[in-house]
């Protein structure tokens, strides 16, 4: 029930749409990397899919005991952002050498002006180590809809892209550096055609994504 009150919220305060949902295997191991544009993004990719993720959040939300019981509820595993969070890195990769689907954050914290930020550089490591696959996950208008400054969320077009897949064995090939580029143009590449599709001006980068709409 709190599933489907979730998405009918999502698609009718935010007119919710998903791409790419063919592209997700309904199980296995498997990384969700999605560029982080606001609080409500783990609920967007949680309710575009069937399948039961695990999430990842900084450790300070649990701060308010509710909330953190709140979000521990619903599989999520709480990282540092100060320090390299070791225990945590090993509950991740034990998480995903079982079998299941972690959705993270890889850039580290929510976008300050919508832009994709850089890649952190312990995400290659995660993903070598667990032997999974990734999928980049895109996020387009979160951020008009609740940028870091505002309180609260406001309505808007709310549109969760998933990616192919970049498979395990070709992962384990790629060091930190190759990985965490490859992510990064990716989603760019993937909020640069989404945005172009519907109307919005695309956000600027150094290197300038191609159209591909």
């Amino acid at each position: 029930m709190a599933r489907f009150m979730c998405w009918l919220f999502c698609v009718v305060y935010f007119r919710f749409h998903v791409r790419g949902r063919e592209h997700v295997p309904e199980e296995g191991t498997l990384i969700l990397a999605g560029n982080h544009q606001s609080f409500l993004d783990p609920v967007f990719c949680g309710i575009a899919l069937k399948r039961v993720l695990t999430y990842v959040a900084r450790d300070t939300l649990w701060r308010f005991g509710p909330f953190g019981r709140l979000i521990s509820s619903v599989n999520t595993i709480p990282i540092s952002r100060d320090k390299a969070d070791i225990a945590a890195m090993r509950l991740i990769i034990d998480r995903l050498r079982g079998g299941e689907a972690v959705c993270l954050y890889p850039e580290g914290t929510r976008t300050e002006d919508g832009r994709i930020a850089a890649i952190k550089p312990g995400f290659g490591l995660l993903c070598r180590r667990s032997k999974a696959g990734v999928i980049p996950v895109l996020v387009d208008g979160g951020f008009e809809c609740w940028p870091r400054h505002r309180k609260l969320p406001a309505p808007g077009n709310i549109t969760v892209w998933f990616g192919e897949i970049l498979p395990a064995d070709r992962v384990q090939t790629m060091t930190n550096e190759e990985l965490a580029d490859y992510l990064s143009h990716t989603l760019r590449q993937m909020q640069h055609d989404c945005r172009l599709k519907q109307g919005k001006q695309p956000y600027t980068y150094d290197t300038e994504p191609t159209t591909n709409v």
